[in-house]
Parts: structure tokens; sequence; C-alpha cells
């Protein structure tokens, strides 16, 4: 009391109102020039997409409106894209394959807004499925493949919704090469033939067509023979043998036999024998005269892919 009397006898009190309410202003005025900032910090993060996931709506929002895809789709191998598996990059389901699906919700399900394979260019499709299947040795050569380098993608040949086929193949794996490879087709029709048709083999015994880095997508690496691929049936053909022909070492099995199909016995690229062992051998004189039963080599050279006998491959 005696401090408010001496302000009053010497009239500062109204000096110190003010101080004191020029002091409260400013102090006041303080937080909000601090929380301004951080209001439009929090307004730019909301702004900007959340890249570590919420954009991402979850199979089950797509199941309110895709309900018959979505039950095939749980019912095929692709369901694992829900579960954190090393080939999946999140378990995203459905967003896995067509990305964030926040938008296209949003957006009432307008189809721009997500990825839909049906209107994506070929090698969108293929780079979108390698996302994944790249980390497999059978499909991780696809974009070097003769099928990628002509505009076939994934979905031309697999179906993710609508199939229960093996490998979710849209119909029979030889009716689905047939449809581009109409030549190979008709081989299979000639009366030696592989039995390809009557589903014995396979395409794909021979052929991987997801690409190899060997022609005509052999399945064989390079530095080995497409020898090989026959001989995982033709074991008896393999070897090694003490006495070997040249001709299936340094040119193979393809240099006398046609591997689809032929007209000619044995699938022989000439209807004779003598006629393609002329190719090599020119004509023999003395007993070997190209008449009678001396024009089927093989009956003598009997053991023609090699032998552990003899250097001329007889019996």
């Amino acid at each position: 009391m005696q401090f408010l009397r001496v302000l009053r006898q010497f009239k500062l009190l109204p000096g110190l109102a003010f101080l004191l309410l020029a002091t409260g202003n400013v102090l006041a005025a303080s937080p909000k020039s601090d929380t301004a900032p951080s209001q439009a910090a929090t307004a730019s993060t909301a702004a900007a997409p959340n890249q570590s996931g919420s954009q991402y709506v979850g199979s089950q929002t797509c199941e309110g409106c895709h309900d018959e895809l979505y039950k095939s789709f749980m019912a095929s191998p692709h369901s694992l894209t829900t579960k954190e598996t090393h080939m999946t990059h999140g378990a995203h389901g459905c967003e896995s394959c067509h990305g964030p699906g926040a938008a296209h919700v949003e957006g009432g399900g307008d189809k721009s807004k997500i990825f839909r394979f049906t209107a994506a260019r070929p090698e969108e499709i293929s780079k979108r499925c390698l996302s994944c299947h790249e980390a497999s040795l059978e499909q991780r050569q696809f974009l070097r493949s003769v099928h990628n380098e002509n505009g076939i993608s994934c979905t031309n040949c697999h179906s993710i919704h609508h199939t229960k086929a093996e490998y979710l193949l849209t119909s029979k794996q030889e009716t689905l090469c047939f449809s581009c490879h109409q030549e190979q087709r008709v081989d299979f029709q000639k009366p030696f033939r592989h039995r390809v048709l009557e589903g014995m083999i396979h395409c794909s015994d021979c052929h991987n067509p997801h690409g190899t880095m060997s022609g005509r997508q052999i399945r064989t690496t390079p530095g080995q023979e497409v020898e090989l691929i026959c001989f995982k049936c033709h074991m008896d053909k393999r070897g090694p043998f003490v006495f070997e022909h040249n001709a299936v070492r340094t040119e193979g099995c393809l240099v006398c036999h046609s591997p689809h199909g032929s007209t000619n016995a044995r699938m022989l690229i000439t209807a004779r024998v003598n006629s393609l062992c002329l190719q090599c051998h020119p004509a023999p004189s003395g007993p070997h005269n190209q008449s009678g039963k001396a024009q089927d080599c093989i009956l003598c050279h009997s053991q023609i892919h090699g032998s552990n006998l003899s250097d001329v491959f007889f019996k």
C-alpha cells in the first residue's frame, strides 16, 4: 500500500498501468506467432499424400463394389498379396496390382483414378507383374523375351480373376501357343511328331514362354546345347560314348531331326536315310553302292548316335 501511495504522489500510476498492459499484449501475441507456422505445417502435411500407406484403402473396401472379383481373387494364388511375403511390397491385396485406391474410392469409383490392366499398354502391364514375379527364375527374363518384343503381355495368356486353370492360363497351354504359332500347329498334326496334341508333352517342356538367354526361348543357358533338352527324354542317346558321332556333338539333333513333327519316319528332315547321310558323307564306293538295302545306312550303322564298341557305329 505504501508503494501505491508513492506512485500516486509522484503521478506514476498511469504509466505503470500502461507498461503492464503493453507487456501483457506482447506476451499474448507471442504464442500466436508460434502457433501460426505450426498450423500451416499441419495443413501442408494433410494436403500431401502419405507415402507410408495411408492412400491404401484395403481389399475389404474393394469387395464392397467388386464382390465377385474379390471372391475369385481370394481363391487364387494372388491372395498371398494380402500377406507380407518376400515377393510382395506390403500386404495391399488388390492394391498390390492396381495401385493405391483412395482416390478411386473418393471419386465414387472413377476409373481414371486407378490402374486398369484393360486400359494399359503391354509394357506397363508386364512391368507391374514383374515387380513381384521378377524374383522368380522362371519369369525374370521376360523383358528380353521374343514375346515381350512382339507386344505380348502377361494378361494375353494369364487371367487373374476369371480362370481356375493351372498357372491361371486363359485356356489350355497348347491352344494359347497355337493361336500365334500356326506353323508349329501344323507340324504337330503330321504323322511323325511329338505327342503335344495328346497331352503327353507340352510346349513349355522345351521352351520357356517367359524368355531365356538362349535362342527360340529354349530351356538352356548360353554355352549349353539344345541337345540337353532332347536328352531329358531321350536319355539313351546322351552318352558319353567311347565313339561319338561328330554330327551330334558339333551340330546337334536338329541337323537330322525336325523337333515338332515330320512326314518322315523318326522325324527326319529327309524322306530317305541315305539322302540325309550323304549330306555329310559323299557317295561311298565298294559295297556301299546306293541300290538295294545300302540305301538304309542304319541297317548296319545302327548305333548312329554313338557307340561304346564300334568306331563305325555297328551294333
